[in-house]
């Protein structure tokens, strides 16, 4: 379950929520104590997961909450009766310590802290650190850290290798392995709509979630035992991106087939030319190994210019 608790929505927008067809959120449960099974959204493209959206309304619990009597619990009240029904409750803090973040640190088991490699992010986390242990003080014990990930990393950058050294000294094992990249893929996939899974799953930065994902419950494993059996969890995501490669590869294959057949009518007085590249348009379908095989092919024959692909017509025949 992925929960927005953030006003702005992205995390609501970037799994392909519209934000103008949100009819109940967050706001609803927590402050008009609707149940949280009623405004949970499920999507056929990702089912492994369910959203419990954020809209702008939240912006307005803040100040509602003020004069509310135990208002740090208000969150952690209304899910409750879910808590069971999901192996993993995601939850997205909006970027502000206020009442929000501090219902979110009370109703969660644990808390995954990002860092972008800037110097301001690493100033920051003291001041998060300094509410986390207050939380654990006086509204949730249990609290735990379960790790630091670095965001955002630019390897021609003095200052992010910087930053990440400078966290790891002062985080040790508590700084995940795996370090999220600046990667052009992730910061084209939330205009789409669409999760780094779904978008480009052979990204380099859908990789390093991955191993994200799979460092997180090997943590969770260790520290929970069975209980959440994160091994079947992880079959699932092994599953689902090799499903999503293969789809990929033949989308991309069908705007090259496309491309390629414009190309052909294009062509004045190329009619026998055409007749023969669409034999072989009509071979490429045969089966998902030839499609893979043949993508290089294609890429190399949508590059030719008009004399060389007229030269080569005996060759595409």
């Amino acid at each position: 379950l992925l929960i927005d608790a953030d006003p702005q929505g992205n995390a609501s927008s970037g799994v392909g929520v519209a934000r103008g067809q949100v009819r109940l959120s967050l706001y609803d449960a927590v402050i008009d104590e609707r149940p949280a099974r009623d405004i949970i959204l499920h999507d056929e493209s990702l089912p492994f997961l369910h959203i419990l959206p954020a809209t702008q309304d939240l912006v307005g619990a803040e100040l509602e909450l003020v004069d509310r009597p135990n208002r740090e619990t208000a969150l952690r009240r209304a899910l409750e009766p879910i808590m069971d029904d999901y192996d993993f409750i995601l939850i997205d803090c909006p970027p502000s310590l206020g009442l929000l973040t501090l219902n979110v640190l009370t109703a969660a088991h644990a808390v995954i802290i990002p860092i972008q490699c800037e110097y301001y992010a690493l100033e920051g986390i003291s001041q998060l650190l300094n509410t986390i242990r207050l939380v654990q003080q006086n509204f949730n014990p249990g609290l735990a850290i379960d790790g630091v990930l670095l965001t955002m990393f630019d390897t021609r950058i003095n200052l992010a290798r910087q930053v990440a050294n400078d966290a790891r000294e002062y985080s040790g094992p508590g700084v995940f392995r795996t370090v999220i990249p600046r990667n052009v893929r992730l910061a084209e996939a939330p205009s789409f709509g669409k999760p780094i899974l779904l978008y480009d799953v052979q990204s380099v930065g859908a990789k390093s979630y991955i191993a994200v994902a799979q460092e997180l419950m090997r943590r969770v494993e260790v520290a929970a035992g069975d209980q959440v059996q994160p091994g079947q969890l992880l079959a699932r995501i092994d599953d689902t991106v090799a499903r999503q490669t293969l789809a990929q590869r033949e989308a991309t294959l069908d705007q090259q087939l496309a491309t390629l057949n414009k190309l052909v009518e294009s062509f004045a007085g190329g009619q026998a030319m055409q007749e023969s590249v669409m034999s072989m348009l009509s071979a490429l379908h045969c089966g998902a190994n030839f499609i893979l095989h043949s993508a290089g092919f294609l890429d190399g024959l949508l590059s030719m210019s008009y004399e060389k692909f007229m030269m080569d017509a005996d060759f595409c025949g």
